[in-house]
């Protein structure tokens, strides 16, 4: 599992090079809102990589960083390797965000694109790193990239006990999942809170990758479709530590539609004017749609690098269909 002293450590290691974000309360859902939109690099994937690329030796680093990304951890692994000094390339399906695309060339990564989806990208920079010196960095499958989202729980841990009436006990933590690198980080970090909450994923029903995995073991059978979530499209690598992780520090997975991750996008615009992508609005789209209703309730927000054409689609099409 995920020594809590590794979170710990994380903390201290990466603090000067991240965000504390905040956490607000939504007095109309009643939920406690964790803003990491508001993160370096726009999304909380910059915690995991600082943390792994700061750890490495520095013949790891000076060998180069590869991985493969939906777009948010590689601007993340660009940003820590633009820290250290080290070349990075990140592997991308074609289907990747331009937005997230340009922000990671800016921070000097080299950005290939694989046809295919995520999971082709993950393979193809999986493939070459066996057979190169460059050092892999996972978006998710590394107990030190784990470890570095894990500190998001941490700090929540920390602002929740800001509101007075908060009971820790009886609160539900909603978390967006994909590879489920965050999803362990944060159940890590919950594990140690007494009383502990319950910590649920939320995923795409588009890619229920993990859901099938925590619930029938297997993700065979599921088949990834086009997703206004990018940052949750595609399979787990096979054997990913985050798999036992997860089965040991969650206590569910649920799964919300592509119109309910949109009613969510505007939500927050609307009620909070923050601008978040698919991926991270999951976890305020299980709360809308009902599938979540035991409170006191925190919500993961995980980041806000949305494509700006069509965010402005999404909000658009809203006003249009209330007649305004």
């Amino acid at each position: 599992m995920i020594p809590y002293n590794w979170l710990t450590a994380a903390a201290e290691n990466i603090q000067q090079h991240i965000h504390l974000t905040p956490l607000t309360y939504d007095p109309k859902l009643e939920v406690y809102i964790k803003w990491e939109n508001q993160q370096v690099t726009g999304s909380f994937k910059a915690r995991g990589a600082f943390t792994k690329v700061l750890s490495l030796e520095k013949w790891e680093q000076a060998a180069g960083l590869l991985a493969a990304s939906a777009g948010n951890h590689g601007q993340g692994v660009a940003l820590a390797g633009k820290l250290v000094g080290a070349p990075v390339k990140i592997f991308v399906g074609e289907t990747a965000p331009q937005i997230k695309i340009e922000a990671m060339q800016a921070l000097g990564a080299e950005v290939v694109i694989v046809e295919g989806g995520y999971g082709e990208a993950e393979q193809a920079a999986l493939d070459l790193a066996a057979n190169s010196s460059a050092t892999w960095i996972s978006a998710y499958n590394d107990g030190t990239i784990i470890a570095g989202q894990g500190t998001i729980g941490l700090e929540i841990e920390q602002q929740l006990r800001a509101f007075p009436d908060f009971q820790m006990a009886a609160s539900t933590w909603l978390v967006p999942t994909s590879g489920g690198g965050l999803l362990a980080g944060v159940g890590a970090a919950a594990a140690e809170i007494n009383p502990r909450p319950q910590v649920v994923g939320v995923q795409a029903d588009t890619n229920a990758f993990m859901y099938a995995l925590f619930h029938h073991g297997s993700q065979d059978e599921v088949i990834e479709l086009p997703t206004i979530a990018d940052g949750l499209a595609g399979p787990v690598e096979p054997g990913s530590i985050t798999i036992p992780v997860i089965k040991s520090y969650v206590d569910d997975i649920i799964l919300v539609t592509e119109a309910e991750i949109t009613a969510a996008i505007v939500y927050a615009w609307q009620e909070h004017g923050q601008r978040i992508e698919g991926a991270a609005a999951v976890s305020l789209a299980a709360i809308l749609s009902g599938k979540i209703t035991q409170k006191p309730i925190v919500a993961v927000v995980s980041g806000g690098n949305i494509q700006p054409e069509i965010f402005e689609t999404i909000l658009t099409e809203t006003l249009l269909q209330k007649g305004c």
